[in-house]
């Protein structure tokens, strides 16, 4: 192998490697959407369940009516 054979080598492996940190750095980039879209959607859910909790203890069982009406 000639000096010109490796050093097109090296250039081949570079040039796969750079595509590779591309293709990660794309993915790596659409999780953290996805990461940043769920904890959003967390955070909406989290506050209508304290909503929900909070008209269930203000109705409590005292203001239902009972079950033969």
């Amino acid at each position: 192998m000639t000096s010109e054979d490796r050093l097109v080598n090296i250039e081949l492996k570079i040039a796969a490697q750079e595509d590779l940190v591309d293709t990660l750095n794309r993915q790596v980039y659409r999780q953290q959407k996805k990461i940043d879209e769920l904890e959003t959607l967390c955070a909406v859910l989290a506050r209508q369940l304290r909503e929900v909790r909070e008209t269930m203890t203000e109705r409590g069982p005292a203001n239902e009516k009972p079950p033969h009406y």
